[in-house]
């Protein structure tokens, strides 16, 4: 074990091979909270990634990522300062140059894909126009039709006349997404900043965007910086990868190395939290929080959540050390590994026979004279969890919307607790509508950004009950414990938080009204694994004490099998297959559930490295 310098890195380590000339170099970053002598929020951040390379960043949220990402474009968020370091890109130093050159360097030479895909469309333009700004330099009218077919193409969407005639909100995320990855390729860029690109995306889709993002980036020799808390996803695209905690990288090396054998307690606690694609486990997460810009503790900065961790771990700053060809910033880095954890346990088959909660028969809804799901019938049990799955476009969120009565434009029969429902949730009695709540998939959109997360928990409480104060805050410390945040986030407002914090928030505030059944549309999709854990085992124990039932939507189908009894598969707006969790993922009837089956990323290891107890 020696000291290492994070950008003296094995060749494939940190993308330095020969055959890849250095596109971007990344030396000491650190951004600060306030100005130049306010905390570091990241600090010691170096790397490179080389011509047609990817490098993955990982981590918690709040660990740095995207502030590291931005950082790359010469931007910080508001609240920001960047305070020191070098971004060299094609031999210039972005932090250098002043706000004209960064304007001309955004946009042509590096691009940016952000988390939110709304964030990066103009509502108020059609596709075409959205598309056609960034190819203003195509020479004439044809060409330009032929690049436009091309870059949408590239993403998988149609280029007739009417779909480039849609506004952004006549997509669904998935698309929107696309739409925002393909403005990003479209001149060519030297480096591609992907912040979250596939949080959006249904597996078939993301199998496709990651095929994209590869063979451009390589095809290009674009340097590629990709930012995401699905480690599966991650491990089938990039090379190398970064592994974040409270600003710091903690791990550097390629992703083979360090997702089989990872050295940090951290990075081995990350891969033990991914779902299993192929068992129904209980999934681990991490105990504690990561610590906050400002109040972070003497020593290693994950000591305290560590299970390792002894007194020198809490009073000595672990530096860089070069260990089995990664860097890791790590004082038991050189020491033989053991188990963190047991192994995950395996989830029971659930048994069968409880009495159906929500009963939906022949459910036909449309947009417009757009028909988007026909006759689709299914139930959900009490004490129990329903998955759908498909593809973004196939009618989930629109089948969730009918449930909760936000889409009221349906016909069929749809029952709760045997007694009809009203199509419009303003004609449903105030306790049917207290009973099920919605958790929306967008958590950027889902909470009011003038108000506290207090009042935002608290607004559905003073609606549904009549508690003092005392009892309203007891309830709101309550559950904002149960999705692990803790009560000092109650006077903050959602721009201070992460896109995984402020999900949190949203689950928090569906749970304190003490619901019956959940509508869940893609509550995880931003959270990183390790809290995603901490919510799925949340939901299979409110599942157990409160009766609860759960219609859970996602992309993640390897996370079905771990919170699911049954699952319904919905293609095109029809329900192709219903059934136990087991037989239909396992056994699959139709070619498109098998389809989606051969799609899901894996992180194909033969065991976890949290119980393989390996040594270097």
């Amino acid at each position: 074990m020696v000291p290492a310098d994070p950008l003296v890195v094995p060749p494939g380590a940190g993308h330095l091979g020969e055959a890849a000339p250095v596109r971007l170099s990344v030396e000491d970053l650190r951004v600060n909270l306030g100005g130049a002598s306010g905390p570091d929020v990241v600090a010691d951040v170096s790397f490179r990634v080389g011509a047609g390379e990817v490098l993955g960043l990982v981590g918690e949220s709040g660990s740095g990522k995207t502030t590291v990402a931005l950082a790359l474009l010469g931007h910080a968020r508001r609240g920001l300062t960047i305070a020191s370091g070098r971004v060299v890109l094609d031999e210039t130093d972005v932090l250098s140059l002043g706000p004209r050159e960064l304007q001309e360097v955004r946009g042509t030479k590096a691009t940016y894909v952000p988390q939110d895909p709304a964030a990066a469309l103009n509502p108020a333009l059609r596709i075409k126009a959205q598309l056609t700004e960034v190819l203003r330099e195509q020479p004439d009218g044809t060409a330009m039709d032929s690049r436009l077919a091309e870059l949408l193409e590239m993403v998988h969407l149609p280029s007739s006349p009417a779909y480039l005639r849609r506004y952004p909100h006549q997509l669904s995320g998935g698309q929107q997404q696309r739409v925002a990855i393909a403005m990003a390729f479209a001149c060519r860029p030297s480096l591609i900043v992907l912040d979250e690109p596939t949080t959006g995306l249904d597996v078939s889709t993301q199998r496709h965007i990651l095929d994209t993002v590869t063979e451009l980036t390589s095809l290009h020799g674009c340097a590629a910086v990709y930012v995401s808390h699905d480690l599966a996803v991650v491990g089938q695209l990039v090379s190398s990868v970064a592994v974040m905690y409270a600003g710091r990288i903690v791990e550097l090396g390629q992703t083979e190395k360090v997702f089989s054998d990872p050295v940090h307690p951290y990075t081995r606690r990350l891969l033990a939290a991914v779902p299993s694609p192929v068992r129904a486990e209980v999934l681990l997460g991490i105990e504690g929080y990561p610590p906050r810009p400002g109040s972070r503790p003497a020593g290693c900065y994950f000591a305290p959540r560590c299970k390792l961790a002894d007194q020198e771990c809490r009073e000595t700053t672990p530096e860089p050390v070069l260990v089995d060809e990664r860097v890791v910033r790590c004082l038991k880095a050189g020491e033989p590994r053991v188990a963190l954890t047991e192994r995950p346990a395996q989830i029971a088959a659930p048994p069968a026979g409880e009495a159906p909660r929500i009963t939906v028969t022949d459910l036909t809804a449309s947009y417009g004279s757009s028909q988007v799901l026909h006759d689709v019938s299914l139930t959900v049990e009490a004490d129990s969890c329903l998955a759908v799955v498909g593809e973004s476009g196939s009618g989930k969120t629109t089948l969730a919307r009918c449930l909760v009565g936000l889409h009221p434009g349906f016909t069929g029969t749809l029952t709760f607790d045997g007694a009809s429902l009203a199509n419009a949730a303003r004609r449903r009695p105030k306790d049917a509508v207290r009973r099920m709540q919605y958790i929306f998939q967008n958590p950027y959109t889902a909470l009011n950004p003038r108000k506290t997360i207090e009042q935002n928990i608290g607004l559905p409480l003073g609606h549904f009950f009549q508690l003092s104060r005392r009892l309203r805050l007891e309830r709101i410390e309550q559950v904002l414990a149960d999705v692990s945040l803790p009560s000092s986030y109650m006077p903050r407002y959602p721009d201070e938080l992460s896109g995984g914090e402020r999900q949190r928030v949203a689950i928090a505030r569906a749970l304190a009204v003490e619901p019956e059944v959940l509508i869940c549309d893609e509550i995880t999709s931003a959270l990183d694994v390790s809290v995603q854990a901490v919510i799925v085992e949340l939901l299979r124990r409110l599942q157990r004490e409160r009766h609860l039932a759960l219609l859970f939507i996602t992309h993640n189908i390897s996370l079905v099998r771990s919170v699911a009894r049954s699952v319904a598969v919905l293609a095109n707006g029809r329900l192709v297959e219903f059934g136990p969790v087991g037989d239909v993922l396992d056994h699959p009837r139709d070619a498109y559930t098998a389809q989606l089956m051969s799609d899901v990323p894996s992180l194909d290891r033969p065991s976890r490295p949290e119980t393989s107890g390996r040594t270097p």
